[in-house]
């Protein structure tokens, strides 16, 4: 024998219209949330990635962060420069200079693998997102563009007050104070020095 289904309650007309109009009346009741960009700026975290800022005192033409790019969106061009020997009968060194350093917005996915890898801290994220173009093509940031990118990256946030001091600070602090030691006791031997004597009296 068949299960037979259970009885259908009859609509009552005008149900739906009833339903949608209270959740219509439950919205208007509530604040809203939405922001008047951009008339009004949103409030970013800390850590937003927007666009990325080239310091380039600091990039040695390693070219770790164009091979590790997923996207294939950074482009390097540079050439070696020899220097001249410091110290007489040294020999010279040869360097590498930056002569093309961009990124492509169009391409770059945000990953911001670049910055993890870079090793001597020459890319940093900014939170400034307003670059777009009307043309696809000048969203090829040259170094140029990447380098005023850098005065909008945020400052570090401040060391916990109870952690430990880095090892960095520590050693500098050390060789500072071993300096100032040495500078002391060198004066006050001086000063012996300078002292009239009770035998020359």
């Amino acid at each position: 024998m068949a299960a037979s289904s259970p009885p259908s309650r009859p609509r009552i007309p005008g149900s739906g219209l009833a339903k949608g109009l209270a959740v219509t009346l439950r919205t208007m009741t509530k604040k809203t949330v939405t922001e008047q960009y951009p008339d009004v700026q949103p409030d970013l975290p800390p850590r937003s990635r927007g666009v990325i800022g080239l310091f380039e005192e600091n990039c040695t033409v390693c070219m770790l962060c164009a091979r590790e790019c997923p996207d294939w969106c950074i482009y390097i061009d540079s050439h070696k420069e020899t220097v001249p020997a410091a110290a007489p009968g040294g020999r010279e060194r040869s360097r590498n200079v930056l002569d093309r350093f961009a990124i492509d917005f169009s391409l770059c996915m945000y990953c911001g693998i670049c910055i993890e890898v870079c090793p001597f801290d020459a890319l940093f994220w900014s939170p400034e997102f307003e670059y777009a173009e009307t043309d696809i093509r000048d969203l090829t940031h040259e170094r140029d563009k990447l380098r005023e990118w850098m005065w909008t990256v945020p400052a570090p946030p401040a060391l916990d007050p109870g952690a430990e001091e880095p090892k960095e600070v520590a050693a500098a602090r050390k060789t500072a104070e071993k300096l100032a030691a040495a500078q002391a006791e060198t004066q006050q031997a001086e000063t012996r020095q300078a002292e009239p004597r009770e035998d020359d009296a």
